[in-house]
């Protein structure tokens, strides 16, 4: 669970950061912005409405040797603990490291706000936390100028507070597996520079991960293997059954899972195979057991298309709500006369 709305912006720091390989420079802003209550609003809307919208998949900071060599969660660590000390100092190393990364050709300047922020809820739980936001993309609006006797335009750039270019929110919970931290990007010409190189993040792994990465898991085992060894109807029903197992448990048990969505015996040890081969490819080799997340599995369940698509141009859509219908109610065959497979369908009536 995630709640942005009660959430407060404290200790803003406005920076600007230039691209480093074209020469150009920064400037790191001594004294911290202060919102009036007119702006305050619209700056909270900018920074976090992206993350109200987006699906949470948390990340956590990672490094290859070990986290503590991840700059950001040593600096992270170090604020977190005594905030109202340092703030000053923590945002201008966190903007310097950023100048030093932005090397890429492609990288544009801009201002860059970090903040301290205060009451997120995440999981029940209320932190306070870190906020780093970067704008870049400047839009032209017109300003009009009273002159004489008429109104004449005039022709400036500014920062568009409908979009968000590039953010991070460093949650303080989860600190010795690298905090939870969520962010987006919206200008994705370099995608090593944002999540790579300033933030040095990989995935969580919780319930959000496990849940999605097994589902997506089972929808590929559909299509590889259901699909081929029997039909698309069959595939699309073993997907809804593994969706719906999904759905309806707090826990996933592996054998369980199997009994209930595999109904042809000969496709258990055709599932094991698989997943010895596929499963590193899909990160989920070793899972076996795991806490079920139900966002996760309703942002799955709108993604899966549980469509038949015909050569003669007739697609059959299938009940995603109660699969079992389609098994009772939709019969496959095929017409000796015409040469072709046929779909036979029963209704009571058509629906207006």
């Amino acid at each position: 669970m995630l709640n942005l709305f009660g959430t407060t912006i404290e200790n803003l720091f406005i920076h600007r950061v230039g691209n480093a390989s074209r020469g150009e420079g920064k400037f790191l802003a001594k004294e911290e912005t202060i919102l009036d209550d007119e702006v305050q609003p619209l700056i909270k809307e900018y920074f976090l409405k992206p993350f109200r919208q987006k699906e949470a998949s948390f990340l956590r900071f990672h490094h290859e040797v070990d986290l503590e060599y991840n700059y950001l969660y040593n600096l992270s660590r170090k604020f977190l603990g005594r905030p109202e000390d340092v703030f000053n100092q923590f945002s201008e190393l966190i903007a310097t490291h950023l100048y030093s990364q932005s090397s890429h050709p492609h990288i544009k300047a801009g201002e860059v706000y970090i903040c301290y922020l205060k009451d997120l809820v995440i999981d029940n739980e209320r932190v306070d936390g870190i906020g780093i936001f970067k704008s870049e993309i400047k839009q032209d609006f017109l300003q009009f100028v009273k002159e004489d006797r008429k109104l004449a335009p005039k022709l400036e750039q500014g920062v568009n507070l409908g979009k968000l270019d590039k953010g991070a929110i460093i949650f303080n919970t989860a600190a010795s597996e690298g905090y939870k931290i969520l962010s987006i990007d919206n200008n994705r010409y370099d995608t090593k520079y944002w999540l790579d190189n300033f933030l040095g993040v990989v995935e969580f792994e919780d319930e959000t991960y496990f849940t999605k990465k097994y589902l997506k898991f089972t929808q590929a085992f559909a299509k590889d293997v259901v699909e081929p060894a029997e039909d698309k109807k069959e595939s699309i029903l073993f997907a809804n059954r593994a969706i719906n197992y999904f759905g309806k448990n707090d826990e996933f048990q592996e054998n369980n899972f199997l009994d209930e969505v595999i109904r042809n015996p000969d496709l258990k040890p055709e599932f094991q195979n698989y997943k010895q081969t596929n499963g590193p490819k899909y990160g989920v080799e070793d899972l076996s057991t795991f806490g079920i997340n139900n966002t996760a599995v309703k942002d799955s369940q709108k993604k899966f298309k549980s469509l038949i698509e015909l050569d003669t141009n007739i697609t059959i859509k299938m009940d995603f709500i109660n699969p079992e219908s389609a098994d009772r109610f939709i019969e496959k065959g095929w017409d000796e006369d015409k040469q072709m497979y046929y779909y036979l369908c029963y209704f009571n009536s058509e629906k207006k």
